[in-house]
Order: C-alpha cells, then sequence, then structure tokens
C-alpha cells in the first residue's frame, strides 16, 4: 500500500495562532487539495494526523472537529480526491500522552489501521514535531514551507532539531509534483530469504 500521512493545519488547511474552532476558521492553501487528488490518482492513499489541543484547552467540541472534518473531506472529495482518515490526538500538552505530535502514537495508530510498513509511508508537516512523530516510527520526512514555516527557504540549512534527510518543499503541490514524479513506489523492506529486519 501506497500511504502519505500529512499534518493538516498549516500543510493542508490556513493555520491559526487561536486555533481552528469552526468549519468556517477552516480555509484550505491553494493547491493543497489538488496535491492531494493527484496523490491519489498516482495511487497514493493519504491519511492525516493533527494534533487538536484546542479539544483539551475546551476551545471547540469534537462536534465542531467533526465538521470541519466534514468540510475537509468534501471539499477533497468535490475535485476528485479522497482522505482515508483523519487521526488527531485531543489532549492539551500537559496532559503527557503518548499521540501528541513529536510523541509517535499517531503514526503507531496509522501503521495498525493500515497494516503498513511506516518505512515505507512519506510524512509531510509544516513543523519540526510534525516529521520528528513520524520519523521515531520510520516514516521519510518532508518539510513544506507553508504554516508555521513560511518564514523559512529551501536553500537555507535546517536547524538541529529537524530530522536527518528532510526533504523540504515549498507547499503540498511542490511534494506531490516530486513525489509522483521522482520517487520510487515503495517496497517491502524484506522479501523470501530475506533476514526479517531486527
Amino acid at each position: 500500500m501506497k500511504l502519505v500521512i500529512l499534518d493538516r493545519d498549516g500543510t493542508i488547511n490556513v493555520d491559526s495562532d487561536e486555533f481552528i474552532k469552526t468549519p468556517e476558521e477552516w480555509v484550505p492553501l491553494p493547491g493543497a487539495l489538488e496535491a492531494i487528488a493527484r496523490l491519489n490518482h498516482a495511487g497514493w492513499h493519504v491519511a492525516v494526523a493533527s494534533n487538536q489541543s484546542g479539544l483539551g484547552r475546551g476551545l471547540f467540541e469534537v462536534a465542531s472537529l467533526n465538521a470541519i472534518h466534514a468540510k475537509m473531506h468534501k471539499a477533497v472529495g468535490a475535485i476528485g480526491g479522497r482522505i482515508d482518515a483523519v487521526f488527531y490526538c485531543p489532549h492539551s500538552p500537559d496532559e503527557g500522552c503518548q499521540c501528541r505530535k513529536p510523541a509517535p502514537g499517531l503514526f503507531e495508530q496509522i501503521g495498525e489501521r493500515f497494516g503498513v510498513d511506516l518505512r515505507t509511508v512519506h510524512v509531510v508537516g509544516d513543523t519540526a514535531r510534525d516529521l520528528q512523530a513520524g520519523t521515531a516510527v520510520g516514516c521519510q520526512p518532508h518539510l513544506v514551507l507553508t504554516g508555521k514555516a513560511e518564514g523559512l527557504r529551501a536553500e537555507d540549512p535546517l536547524a538541529p532539531e529537524y530530522p536527518a534527510h528532510t526533504m523540504v518543499h515549498t507547499d503540498l503541490a511542490g511534494f506531490a509534483d516530486w513525489l509522483i514524479t521522482r520517487a520510487p513506489a515503495p517496497r517491502p523492506t524484506s522479501g523470501p530469504g530475506d533476514r526479517p529486519a531486527t
């Protein structure tokens, strides 16, 4: 299975320091939904992994989050794309959970749900913690220069907190271009007669 895991706020839609609390506040970034549709058409499945501490902070309810995601699914579907699943952490930063990025819990859940070797999966986000969470379970990291990374430049070296071998793309559309035209399709890391990974 060809799978990409995307961050939500700042990667797919416009981010806000005040949190995205209602469907009206959810606004897709230019070209982001089209990029998801192009990934789908090239055979890639898409899952979303998102910190939603606004729930734990009491800023909005699960019903509002569900309505936001319904709007996102509808908007992607309207242009022929699909997000297979949305995984989110509802906890506030002080709750000490294992699912709030940079902890890898959401990625472990995605790996279990889809039955994929996470070492074949690309993770895309606009912060170091998005990529740290993915690389903790073996995902291949990609930074997009939108959202919180908007002020960075592709030609500048990344700060030490970014995982080694992080690839940088202008936006989600740039990542999709790279993946569709340049990346080989993922293949199992071991086959018959191969020694199992340890």
